[in-house]
Formats: structure tokens, C-alpha cells, sequence
């Protein structure tokens, strides 16, 4: 060891004796400082405009524009010019056989040069270390730990281009050529990863050698065995070719022998890579403070649930929109998909069925119309380079799985051991792919029974099997829709009481509008279905007192005379825009979150409840109107045309009034949970969809958080993560010029000016 440590400080002497070390590092920290300076003084701007600051940590280090992320994409450019004289520079002027003739093996020298080169590369870090300690003292509640883990994979990459250097520099005595085949060998080890990916064998091997995004996982703040013994073997594996370059030049042996040594060590790593990259031996270690990169703790413990095999197969159609999602090439990516999943559950297996069909979303609308199914699948295979002979034919899908109410779409099957299935689809949002969210949602419904709600038919109530402006089908039974009960968890059927009784296993039942009342047969049975305890969610609308107060009066609860109205110079004075409540804020996180945020529930004609407090059930107010400039209309009915005034005569007044209501009893030992409205055009398929200017409208959440309470939180699954906390920061917008002067003159004059004076002193010697 004292021999490599001596080598590595004479090369150092030598290093820094040369003006390309000290250039490389006055530019590598103006460049360091100049990104810094910008991102930072971006959140500072941010600050003085009294914008909130989020997650300023990300945003000034690791974002797509921050500091680490910004060095790891011109590092390439500093290490060949470094390394390209560790050996050329030998080799050139003939000192390398004074290192032959003298008792240091080759393996010292090699480490010798190595070490002073994992020297440099510290400096270099140090230098992003003045950065990262500064937004320490400065970024309120910085997550440290995430800094740090992008500085070590920085480090681990500066590394690994060091041995890259090293071994080219060995195999030249020219220092320019060693240089240009550093670069040579980084461009193929970048780009090799999108070679042969069509191929199965090739595409693990390819994958594996490229060394492009290795760092990315560092900096996003996850550190996984497979990434850290990638940058182990790539660093081992030239540092043992440069070794053994040097012992050919010292001990002659036959070609065969040479090729055969070198064959056996790269097929060696390579081996050991393949098996590091299996599922089962990847270890991962997240360092963020809020766990970004890992599953939610709900999704981890549905997972661990879910013993045996698991298979995600997914169906491809040539002929549909989302074919790109999975082609061969992109499987690589497609696993990225799930790999949080495997982390946890490494006997996931992923398979790839191919075929084409017609699409309800075809591909390449408008082109290639005219040619039969199968023909217009073998122009898009031949255009697409893709062998047509791995595409089942509609006749062969058919038989292997029953896609038609799919529309033959892009969809996945999960499947267990036990033959349960489940369906991912895609979405026609930006997202398209499913998040953790439904992910976790497939596989919960593999656990526990899916709710099963039950939407009233038979008086007029809204139809979820109707895409029209007033009915329910978006939310409930849209296959493309993300936010739909299908795709959340649940199960959403029709059901007429008039034919029979409420089954069983309906968990939710769903009076939404009722234009005619229930007959008493069934009351009877609706009655029968609320002392059994189960849960109804029940939506009013203006002058439908007749046909739904019978109902609402079981629980205390009554639809006035009259429509809600606010006053608001821009909409129909009839669209409500209703504020949540403490109670609200009390009974869903989400709501507290959302109230915090001023979110209101919009509501088309709303008519207002009026309920009895110390009966059986507990009445809270989730949603009320604004307490002023709103009141319940008793006159008016033409709000578009109308004259609209206030008649306090006839008892209008502006007040708040309750228009969503949450009921509870405790009922055969469990508790019942009922949830009322005055407007049953707040979920429908044209408010969902409408989008208007100064209103914070959370319908969607509305919607979300009330079937999650109804199903006792089983579903939607709750994926939600904690807010980041490093939201702030402890300097102002004065401190920008002096940052500006410390990080692009300060730091850049000082190395300059060691550099001059180690010049200085060698010149006077």
C-alpha cells in the first residue's frame, strides 16, 4: 500500500504541476457556480414576488435544471483531459521501463495512477460540497441526505470515467488519441443501451453495459445495489484491462492466450452484472426525507399480502393509438413502470402479448383506411420494422382472452397463482399510464371484495350507462376515465327495485334525482336495506321535493322550496360555488387540505336541506353557501333572463345554507354512513368536464373522497405523500450579488490563483 500511496502523490506532484488540472478546475467550479447562482437566485426571485416556495431542495440541486444535474451532463467533457497522460505520458518519453526495471508490479502502478486520479475527482466534489453546505445553511429544512446521495453517484460516474481514461491512456503514447478514445468509449458506453433492444438477449446486455442515466437514480435520491456494483465492476473492469495492457508489454504471450484473458475477464463482468440486475439481488436505500422514491406504506403492505406469483401480461394492438407503450424496444422502460413493485414483490413476472384488431382508437387514423385489417397490420409492422409474425389475429386473441369491451385497447392483465385477474388500462389523460394509485388498487382488489355499488333506475334517476351532459357515466363506468369507480376499486351496476330486492353484497346504493316517488313495495325494501345498515349516497335537485323528500325524511332531512343563488357577475346567479366546513376538514384529510386551499364544490341549481339535529342519525355539514351574498331563491326561475332580487318578505335572506350533508348511526355493529345533496348535477358527465375561470372547483374530489368514506377508506387507495417541508429559505434577494460574486469570482480566482503559484514556485526552482 505504501507504494501505490507514493505512486499517487508523485503522480499528483505531476498533476498539479501541469496548467490543464487547474484549468479544468477553475472551469469546472465557474460552471458549477454559474448554475448554482442561477437556480438559486431563481427561488430568491420567486421569494421577493411572494410566490410559495416548494421543494426548493430539488429545484436548485436535482431538477432538470439544478447543479448536480447539470455537472453530470458535461462531465465527460473533464475527465479524458485528465487521464490521457496518466500512461501515454510514460509510455511517449520511455520513463515507463525505468517503472519495469524497478521491484513495483503493474498492478501497483495502475492503482498508483488510479488513486490519484479518485483524488481529483474528490476536488471536484469538493468543490459542489461548498454548494450543498451553502443550502444547508441557507434552504429551511433541507433534505441533506438527497444532496449527498447525487453527490456520491456524481463521484461513482467521475470514477468510472477515471478508469475509462486509464485504460486508453494505457494502450497509447499519444495523449491526444488517448483523449479522443476516452470520449470514443463513453459516447458507445451512453448510447449502447438503445442498441439491439428488439432483441431479447441483446436488449439485457446492452442495457446493462450503458452507462447513461446510472446517475440519475443518485439523484433523484435512491441508491440501488444494482447502480452502485454497475459503477464497482465497470471501475474493476478497467482497471484490470489496463493491469494486464501493461503485463503484455512486460511478459510476451501468444494472441490466443491474450484474447483468451481478455474474453474471460469481460465475460466475468458482464456475468456478474447480469446477476446484480436480477430482481432478487437488488437492495435499494432511499434517502430522501419523504421516501419519494419507495411505495406509499399502504401500497407496501398490499403487497407483502400478495403471496405467490404474480403475472402482469400485457396486451398490445398493433392497430391501436397506444401500441408504442410496449413495443420490444421500450420494455426496458415498461418495467420501470412497476419496478417499485418488484423492489418489494421480486417474483413479478412481466410478458408481452402481441396482436392486431380494430381499435375503438385506431392508430394512424386516416392512413392505410382502405386495406383489410390484416394488410393494413402488415404495412404498419413493415413501415415500423417490426416482424409481423409475432401479432396474434383477431381470430387467435379472441381465444386467448376476450378484449371487445375493451374496445381493444392497450390493457394488462394481473393474474396470481390462484387465477384471480384484475385490469390496468390506460387513460385518455396526459398521464395516459396507470400511477401507484390504480396499480395498487388491481392488486388490492385481489384481497378484499370490491364495493359493490348499486345506482337506483326505474323514476327518472341519472343513467350511468349515458355519456350525456346530465348523467353519470364518466365517473362511474368509464374505461378511459382514471377518476372512474371501475378504475378506483369499485364495482357500479343499475338496479331497479321495483323487480327486487336490494342483493346482498351492494355495499353503496345511489338515489340520484328521483322525478316519480317509490311505491311502497319499494320503500319496503329500501327500508329493509337501511335498517340492515347499509350505506346510501342520495343527490337532490330543485323542485324535486315530492319524489325524494319520503326519503330523506327517514333520516331527519328535507329538500326546501326553492333554488340556491349567489351573486357573481360573471356565471348564472344559480351556480353555487359551496365551501367546505370544519367538520368536513375533521371527517378527510383531503377535504382539510383542500379547504386550506379555498377548493369549493361548483353546483348547478342547488336546492337547500333543512335537517333535525338529536334524532337518531349525526348530521354534519360537509358543503355550505357562502354566509353572504347568497340566499334560496323563492321566486325566480329564469336565471338567465330573469330579474333576480332579494325578498326578504317572503323569507329570503342571505344566510349560509347546508347543501351536502354526512350521516352516521352505529347499526349492527358497524357504523352507517349516508351522504346527502341538494344537487345531483355537481358529478355529472358536463360538470366533470366543465372548466371555469376563478373557480377552484374539486368535484372530482368530492366525488373521490365521499365512496371512500362510504367504503370505510377500502377505496380509492390513498397515495398520497407528505408535503415537502423544504419550502423556504433563511436569506433574502440581498444576498444575490454577493453569492454571484463568491460563486464566479471568489471560488474560480482562488484555484486560479493556487494554480498560478504552484507554477510560480516551479518555475523559481
Amino acid at each position: 500500500m505504501k507504494t501505490i500511496f507514493r505512486l499517487a502523490k508523485t503522480e499528483l506532484r505531476i498533476l498539479f504541476c501541469s496548467p490543464v488540472s487547474w484549468l479544468i478546475l477553475v472551469i469546472f467550479a465557474f460552471q458549477a457556480g454559474l448554475n448554482f447562482s442561477e437556480n438559486f437566485g431563481n427561488q430568491l426571485k420567486r421569494l421577493a414576488l411572494e410566490y410559495g416556495l416548494g421543494e426548493v431542495t430539488m429545484q436548485t440541486f436535482a431538477g432538470y435544471t439544478g447543479l448536480l444535474v447539470s455537472m453530470v451532463k458535461s462531465l465527460y467533457l473533464y475527465i479524458p483531459l485528465i487521464t490521457m497522460g496518466l500512461m501515454s505520458r510514460e509510455l511517449s518519453s520511455g520513463s515507463i521501463k525505468f517503472l519495469y526495471s524497478s521491484p513495483i508490479t503493474t498492478t501497483q502502478i495502475i492503482l498508483g495512477k488510479y488513486l490519484s486520479m479518485l483524488v481529483y475527482g474528490a476536488m471536484l466534489m469538493v468543490i459542489l460540497l461548498i454548494y450543498v453546505f451553502f443550502g444547508y445553511f441557507t434552504i429551511e429544512n433541507m433534505d441533506l441526505p438527497y444532496v449527498l446521495t447525487g453527490v456520491l453517484g456524481l463521484y461513482l460516474l467521475t470514477c468510472a470515467y477515471a478508469a475509462i481514461g486509464l485504460f486508453m491512456s494505457s494502450i497509447t503514447s499519444y495523449q491526444v488519441v488517448a483523449a479522443m478514445g476516452t470520449l470514443a468509449i463513453l459516447a458507445v458506453l451512453n448510447f449502447i443501451g438503445d442498441v439491439g433492444q428488439s432483441i431479447s438477449f441483446v436488449r439485457d446486455i446492452t442495457y446493462w453495459l450503458s452507462i447513461s442515466g446510472r446517475t440519475y437514480p443518485f439523484l433523484s435520491g435512491m441508491i440501488c445495489s444494482e447502480d452502485v456494483l454497475y459503477f464497482i465492476i465497470v471501475i474493476s473492469l478497467f482497471i484490470v484491462l489496463s493491469t494486464m495492457r501493461l503485463q503484455a508489454a512486460r511478459k510476451r504471450r501468444s494472441q490466443t492466450i491474450t484474447l483468451a484473458r481478455y474474453f474471460i475477464v469481460i465475460g466475468g463482468a458482464l456475468f456478474i452484472g447480469y446477476l446484480t440486475s436480477l430482481p432478487i439481488s437488488k437492495f435499494y436505500y432511499d434517502a430522501t426525507a419523504l421516501k419519494k422514491n419507495t411505495l406509499t406504506p399502504g401500497s407496501q403492505e398490499v403487497v407483502k399480502k400478495l403471496d405467490g406469483d404474480l403475472t402482469i401480461t400485457t396486451y398490445m394492438n398493433i392497430l391501436d393509438e397506444n401500441y408504442g407503450s410496449a413495443l420490444p424496444d421500450q420494455l426496458k422502460n415498461d418495467f420501470a413502470r412497476f419496478e417499485q413493485y418488484v423492489r418489494f414483490k421480486p417474483e413479478i413476472k412481466m410478458k408481452y402479448v402481441y396482436y392486431y384488431a380494430p381499435s375503438v382508437q385506431p392508430s394512424f387514423p386516416g392512413r392505410f383506411d382502405e386495406l383489410p385489417i390484416k394488410e393494413r397490420a402488415e404495412k404498419i409492422s413493415k413501415i415500423m420494422e417490426l416482424d409481423f409474425d409475432m401479432f396474434h389475429s383477431p381470430e387467435e386473441i379472441d381465444q386467448k382472452i376476450d378484449l371487445k369491451a375493451e374496445g381493444y385497447r392497450f390493457v394488462r392483465v394481473l393474474e396470481r397463482e390462484n387465477g384471480q385477474k384484475a385490469i390496468l388500462r390506460l387513460y385518455n389523460d396526459m398521464m395516459k399510464h396507470p400511477s401507484e394509485t390504480e396499480i395498487t388498487t388491481a392488486m388490492k382488489r385481489f384481497l378484499v371484495p370490491a364495493p359493490q355499488i348499486a345506482f337506483l333506475t326505474g323514476h327518472g334517476e341519472r343513467s350511468v350507462n349515458s355519456s350525456g351532459d346530465r348523467y353519470y357515466y364518466t365517473f362511474a363506468r368509464s374505461i378511459y376515465f382514471r377518476q372512474s369507480l371501475i378504475n378506483q376499486g369499485f364495482d357500479a351496476i343499475e338496479l331497479s327495485i321495483a323487480e327486487r330486492e336490494i342483493p346482498e353484497d351492494v355495499n353503496i346504493l345511489v338515489i340520484a334525482d328521483m322525478r316519480t316517488p317509490l311505491s311502497d313495495e319499494e320503500m319496503q325494501r329500501l327500508e329493509r336495506y337501511i335498517e340492515r345498515g347499509g350505506n346510501l349516497f342520495i343527490l337532490g335537485e330543485p323542485n324535486r321535493q315530492e319524489a325524494m323528500n319520503p326519503v330523506l325524511a327517514k333520516f331527519g332531512v328535507e329538500l326546501m322550496p326553492g333554488t340556491l343563488v349567489q351573486r357573481n357577475p360573471d356565471y348564472l346567479p344559480s351556480i353555487i360555488t359551496a365551501q367546505l366546513t370544519d367538520q368536513a376538514a375533521a371527517q378527510s384529510p383531503s377535504y382539510a387540505q383542500l379547504k386550506g386551499w379555498r377548493g369549493t364544490i361548483v353546483m348547478p341549481d342547488v336546492s337547500p336541506l333543512q335537517y333535525v339535529t338529536g334524532k337518531e342519525y349525526d348530521i354534519k355539514p360537509i358543503a355550505v353557501t357562502r354566509p353572504q351574498g347568497s340566499w334560496n331563491e323563492l321566486e325566480t326561475t329564469d336565471f338567465l333572463d330573469g330579474e333576480l332580487s332579494l325578498n326578504e318578505a317572503i323569507g329570503e335572506r342571505e344566510q349560509s345554507y347546508p347543501v351536502v350533508l354526512s350521516l352516521t348511526r352505529e347499526k349492527g355493529g358497524k357504523e352507517q354512513r349516508i351522504v346527502i345533496t341538494g344537487d345531483a348535477d355537481c358529478i355529472s358527465n358536463a360538470e366533470l368536464a366543465n372548466g371555469r375561470n376563478g373557480m377552484f372547483a374539486i368535484n372530482f374530489n368530492f366525488i373521490s373522497e365521499t365512496f371512500k368514506w362510504l367504503s370505510y377508506g377500502e377505496f380509492p387507495i390513498d397515495t398520497s405523500r407528505p408535503q415537502a417541508i423544504d419550502n423556504g429559505l433563511r436569506v433574502t434577494r440581498k444576498i444575490e450579488p454577493w453569492l454571484n460574486l463568491f460563486a464566479l469570482g471568489v471560488i474560480p480566482f482562488l484555484l486560479a490563483f493556487a494554480g498560478f503559484m504552484v507554477w510560480y514556485k516551479r518555475k523559481g526552482r
